[in-house]
């Protein structure tokens, strides 16, 4: 159900064919997703993110107030790719019955070793050009749901997209100036294929694509071993996750500490990265340093 922005008194009586302007009620599952929502609704969207900021979408646990967050929803965005394994446990306990959008539709996934089994890789927003996708899907479907608002979504949702296909380009510039021979970093888990597949960058995590799973003493051990042989001299916390298993292989393998990342949760509005875009741009500038 969609509800009303309130006019002043004085609006309506000086314009008595004024016509009121809808907001969509949306639910985002994360916050990166959640603020690309924003970014393409705009004023005519209300947004609210199930796992906030510094949240970790892997491990979230879901509380009551969620289940009634969810039954109150226009439309509700999910990244997909097996990302939110709480998801349609809480939607069937919530009662929605409206769409459920996949943000990622589209997107050209990455299978990778977890366990000894194949499995998706649910990071696919660290690659602008899938962040541009996503933009789309959100796009197509805010103006689904609120057609008297396609002109406003479109305009909103266009210049996004375009602005994130710089960002892609941008990206891809600054690490083609970067030798291959220095493209090589550690991080806390595997958040980063995407982003390492579309900008020749490789990334060595102890834990695998959710922060659920735990490193063996021999994966560490192996991990050691690699980082000493291939050079690897910089390692990099997650603002989600905790930092100590990776702080002691950097400490084992003498590799130094680069700073912060932001895979899948942004910060908070005075933190560095409130934004999908201000993440991106700080993962890529932060990375890049590291290797000169």
């Amino acid at each position: 159900m969609k509800y009303i922005k309130p006019l002043s008194l004085a609006v309506l009586l000086c314009s008595p064919a004024a016509v009121f302007a809808a907001t969509l009620n949306t639910v985002a599952s994360f916050s990166v997703l959640g603020d690309i929502v924003k970014e393409v609704g705009g004023a005519h969207v209300h947004v609210t993110s199930l796992v906030g900021p510094n949240g970790d979408p892997h491990t979230f646990e879901p509380k009551p107030a969620d289940s009634q967050t969810l039954h109150n929803a226009d439309v509700v965005f999910v990244s997909g790719l097996g990302m939110e394994g709480w998801m349609n446990r809480l939607i069937d306990a919530s009662g929605y019955k409206g769409e459920v959008v996949t943000a990622s539709q589209g997107v050209n996934s990455r299978q990778m070793q977890e366990d000894g089994k194949t499995v998706t890789d649910p990071h696919a927003w660290n690659s602008a050009a899938n962040g541009a996708i996503y933009a789309r899907n959100v796009m197509n479907a805010l103006i689904k749901a609120d057609p008297q608002d396609a002109d406003y979504f479109r305009q909103h949702g266009t210049a996004y997209i375009e602005q994130l296909n710089k960002l892609d380009a941008w990206a891809k510039k600054t690490f083609a100036a970067i030798p291959q021979s220095r493209r090589h970093v550690i991080t806390s888990h595997d958040a980063f294929g995407y982003f390492g597949a579309e900008y020749g960058v490789k990334f060595l995590a102890p834990v695998g694509f959710s922060t659920e799973a735990e490193a063996s003493a021999s994966d560490v051990a192996g991990l050691i071993n690699q980082i000493k042989q291939e050079h690897i001299h910089t390692y990099f916390i997650e603002n989600q996750t905790d930092p100590r298993l990776v702080e002691q292989i950097a400490a084992a393998s003498g590799a130094k500490p680069g700073g912060e990342l932001y895979p899948e949760a942004l910060t908070t509005k005075d933190g560095v990265a409130p934004t999908y875009v201000a993440a991106f741009k700080h993962n890529v500038e932060t990375i890049a340093a590291s290797m000169k």
